[in-house]
């Protein structure tokens, strides 16, 4: 299910950012992407938006990631890796998974981080848990 047609979208009042390979969408402590079907997310496109986070949520922005996969697209798993080395601003990681594959991609990309990636089954899920996270409660 696409954010933007799940209950969510009016609650949070989301900031809607169009990228040329995906749509962000910054709530008041997370961020859902949806990337656009076929893209390959490298480290490139990563800084891209890791630059816009930062003037949306400020340079000391601590937030959480939720990964909305409603396309098909790869990602390069290293990037999770990058993040944390270069910069400190996710907390906490949800993938919401709509098939097999997707689970076994998360499950890969799980191994790359060291900080909590949770596997859900839908939006709701992930929006639920991030909103329940001790660190921002």
């Amino acid at each position: 299910m696409k954010f933007e047609n799940s209950e969510y979208f009016k609650i949070l009042n989301p900031t809607k950012l169009v990228m040329p390979f995906g749509t962000y969408y910054l709530c008041e402590k997370f961020l859902i992407v949806e990337l656009d079907e076929g893209v390959h997310f490298d480290w490139d496109k990563a800084e891209q938006i890791i630059k816009k986070v930062f003037e949306f949520y400020g340079d000391d922005a601590i937030i959480g990631f939720i990964s909305n996969r409603i396309n098909h697209y790869s990602v390069d798993p290293n990037n999770w890796k990058k993040v944390e080395e270069k910069y400190s601003l996710i907390i906490a990681s949800a993938i919401v998974m709509y098939n097999s594959s997707t689970y076994m991609n998360a499950s890969i990309e799980k191994q790359f981080t060291q900080k909590s990636i949770k596997r859900c089954l839908s939006l709701k899920e992930a929006i639920d848990w991030m909103q329940n996270l001790k660190e921002f409660n």
